[in-house]
C-alpha cells in the first residue's frame, strides 16, 4: 500500500502520536526513544552524536511545547508530509513542524522530520 493512500485521518492516526513522541524525546534528550520510528535511512544520517549536539546546543530541541496545531498534508510520490504549527515552552512565535511518513518493509516509518 502506498502511503498516499490513507485518508488524512487515518495518517493522523498515526502522525499525531508521533509527533507528541518526538517532541517529548527531544525535550528530555532521549536519543534512543526520538529515533524509535525512524526510516532506516533516517536513522544513518541521524547518528547519536549529531542528534546529541542539537539536544545540546539547541533551546528550541529541548524547549518544544507540547501544543501544537495540524496544518495541511502534502501527498507526493510515496511519501505524505505532514505539517504541524509548533510553539516555543518560552519564547514568543510559531515554527513550523514537518514529518514525513512512508512505507518500509510493510510498516510505516519516518523518513524526515524538522523545525523550523
Amino acid at each position: 500500500m502506498n502511503i498516499t493512500e490513507k485518508t488524512d485521518e487515518e495518517i493522523l492516526e498515526i502522525a499525531d502520536p508521533w509527533w507528541d513522541e518526538l517532541v517529548k524525546y527531544s525535550n528530555n534528550a532521549n536519543y534512543l526513544r526520538f529515533i524509535k520510528n525512524f526510516s532506516k535511512s533516517l536513522r544513518q544520517g541521524a547518528n547519536e552524536m549529531e542528534i546529541g549536539k542539537q539536544f545540546a546546543r539547541s533551546d528550541l530541541a529541548r524547549n518544544i511545547s507540547k501544543e501544537r496545531d495540524f496544518l495541511g498534508m502534502i501527498r507526493r510520490g510515496e511519501y505524505v508530509t505532514v505539517l504541524y504549527r509548533a510553539k516555543h515552552k518560552t519564547k514568543e512565535g510559531e515554527w513550523l513542524g514537518r514529518m514525513v511518513l512512508g512505507y518500509e518493509d510493510g510498516e510505516v516509518k519516518i523518513f524526515g522530520v524538522s523545525l523550523f
